[in-house]
């Protein structure tokens, strides 16, 4: 599943090449995805200008004035393809494929602009969910009202960390993995984000002293910039349309390293994997205490 540094480089993606776009025409292939697609809703879509894309944790928000809001979560298999006026598809982010012939059949949603050119919301496993929103009430959202800050923002410090800790007695990985402690970080960035701070992700949160929740935060925004600056991770080696890669995968320390020798050099121990919370968890069992 896609996390914030993905969803991030996709919302960029998108606001270059559809920002002033004036929507055609609405075609539903299969508007059955994790929630039904309302047609009425997005039947009003048309004729109204895209905005901005904007990104709350791991949702895309697509705004159009002063109304209405396009709530999407990607899911495990949702991306978004765009195709020009010369008909030329491209992918909108680095970590999938683009095959074309397999792609079009899991084409569920596509948005048809007034210079035709076109936006297909594509969702193999169909996880995802396109939902509309009034933007009044944008915030109070059952996808939203919970949510905590956003890691790249001010408000996630080492005093909101402190003060939401105490007295609680749960294991540092569980936080981090908390949308409602902090939004956006899942699985990969939270077993590299503990690593870099020497902290073994069974470890208390009680127990942490100051210096530890401070090279956490320290840590979460330094991992997510980079992940963001070399388009996100992924399984696969691809460029995009703009002969970019995806490639943070290659700076992984020890997400998927098991059994390998641990990536600093004065340690000869090598990559552990257990499970916490149902989730694959590796650590080095010298380096992080």
């Amino acid at each position: 599943m896609p996390e914030l540094p993905e969803v991030e480089v996709v919302k960029r993606s998108l606001d270059r090449k559809i920002q002033n776009l004036i929507i055609k025409k609405v075609k539903i292939n299969d508007g059955n995805l994790r929630y039904k697609v309302n047609k009425v809703e997005i039947s009003k879509l048309i004729g109204k200008k895209i905005k901005k894309i904007a990104r709350r944790s791991k949702f895309l928000i697509f705004e159009f004035g002063q109304d209405k809001l396009m709530l999407v979560h990607l899911g495990m298999t949702g991306k978004f393809f765009f195709i020009n006026k010369n008909k030329k598809k491209f992918k909108t982010s680095f970590y999938y494929d683009l095959d074309i012939k397999k792609d079009s059949k899991y084409d569920r949603v596509i948005f048809i602009f007034k210079d035709n050119q076109k936006l297909i919301y594509n969702d193999m496993r169909k996880f995802g969910f396109i939902k509309f929103l009034d933007v009044k009430k944008y915030k109070e959202n059952l996808h939203i009202k919970n949510l905590g800050p956003e890691p790249l923002k001010k408000k996630f410090n080492q005093i909101y960390f402190k003060n939401y800790i105490a007295g609680r007695n749960r294991k540092i990985k569980d936080i981090l993995m908390d949308q409602k402690f902090v939004s956006g970080l899942g699985n990969i960035y939270v077993n590299e984000i503990l690593f870099l701070s020497g902290i073994k992700p069974s470890r208390k949160v009680v127990k942490l002293k100051d210096f530890e929740i401070n090279k956490v935060v320290l840590n979460t925004k330094k991992i997510l910039k980079k992940s963001i600056k070399f388009g996100g991770s992924s399984i696969k080696d691809f460029s995009s349309d703009d002969g970019k890669k995806g490639n943070f995968q290659f700076f992984f320390q020890v997400y998927g390293r098991k059994g390998e020798k641990c990536s600093n050099v004065d340690c000869n121990s090598t990559v552990l994997k257990t499970v916490i919370s149902n989730r694959s968890s590796f650590f080095c069992k010298s380096c992080q205490k």
